[in-house]
């Protein structure tokens, strides 16, 4: 089973870069240790079809690169709902400020569908030779200029590899043979992963009770469990939902703490009508082993990203590191991402 390219991780960046190299006839496989595919993109649906973040969301106009690709793939955008009062809890002790947000602010966007469509998309063309779940690889060797690729039930070989998984999960999680530089496993171990740390959460309703009674649905807090919040009705308006953000340590809790903390926080914000919900989804990354491992000293948000030593390549110019990780720009992010991949096409196609 061998290909002139092989990408690791079937994300944004991967699919992307995959997406590229169809267009160009250059031959290439991706192996994705999941069952899905979109990495820390994770649209899921509740019980009744409305579409709830759990990784990527938003999208600004800064994010130029991305609105190209969007463009081109005919997947349009809308604006994330804002008008109306936020909240703000700064003290368990006292009620939540009442802001009236700037109607000048620059939007947020979010993609028609949810952010999965653009990942569905880009793997529309790919063939099941092309595109591989289900497998963890394990080793890399390199010779000659040529890769052996290990999994558990199987053997690849190319003569590139490009890596879109989080840097500290490359070097942690992957034998290679001859060993990567020591320089590129220390700054790995120091590079931050986003969406790492993140708890997710959203609880989707019948009806959209904080629109009702002028209402953003932004909250803002210092109490918790809750830290951000936000509007997450569908583009056409017909399903409803907020999503938001939960205190990092309360990956500690059950889920069902988790729950019925976040319900009466919602309660005391909003009166009674939180109550009347459908159904509570969350994710905690750092639980995902295909994205997080933990780390025995504090990372900074960002840390590493980007570094300058994620900008070569290794093995005779035949192993690249990439994703959102590794952009100079926008490090972590959707637009990160789109940037990574369009680099390591060009360097791909000499």
């Amino acid at each position: 089973m061998k290909s002139e390219v092989l990408i690791i991780g079937a994300g944004l960046t991967g699919l992307l870069l995959a997406y590229k190299l169809k267009k160009s006839s250059i031959s290439f496989k991706i192996i994705e240790a999941r069952s899905r595919i979109g990495g820390r993109i994770h649209t899921i649906l509740t019980n009744d079809e409305t579409p709830i973040e759990m990784g990527a969301t938003w999208i600004g106009i800064q994010h130029q690169e991305l609105l190209k690709v969007l463009e081109e793939l005919k997947l349009p955008v809308f604006e994330q709902f804002m008008k109306g009062t936020a909240l703000f809890e700064s003290l368990s002790t006292t009620p939540p400020q009442q802001i009236q947000l700037p109607s000048d602010q620059q939007p947020s966007y979010r993609i028609q569908g949810g952010t999965i469509a653009l990942i569905n998309t880009l793997a529309s063309s790919l063939t099941k030779k092309e595109l591989i779940l289900n497998e963890k690889i394990t080793g890399i060797s390199y010779s000659k200029n040529e890769f052996e690729i290990n999994t558990a039930n199987h053997n690849y070989h190319a003569h590139k590899v490009v890596s879109t998984v989080p840097p500290m999960l490359l070097v942690n999680t992957i034998q290679f043979n001859p060993s990567l530089p020591d320089n590129i496993i220390e700054i790995a171990n120091n590079t931050h992963t986003w969406m790492g740390d993140a708890i997710k959460f959203g609880i989707s309703y019948k009806r959209p009770f904080w629109k009702e009674n002028k209402y953003s649905g932004t909250v803002f807090s210092n109490v918790g469990p809750i830290t951000e919040l936000y509007d997450h009705s569908d583009n056409r308006n017909t399903k409803y939902a907020l999503k938001g953000f939960l205190q990092n340590e309360m990956h500690l809790e059950t889920e069902k703490n988790r729950k019925s903390k976040v319900i009466h926080q919602l309660q005391k914000l909003f009166g009674n009508d939180a109550l009347e919900y459908t159904q509570y989804k969350e994710k905690i990354w750092r639980k995902d082993s295909n994205t997080f491992k933990d780390s025995q000293h504090f990372i900074f948000p960002h840390q590493n990203n980007g570094h300058s030593v994620y900008q070569n390549e290794f093995f005779d110019d035949n192993l690249f590191i990439a994703g959102a990780e590794t952009a100079i720009q926008f490090g972590g992010y959707m637009e990160g991402a789109v940037k990574s991949a369009q680099s390591i096409y060009q360097k791909l196609k000499g």
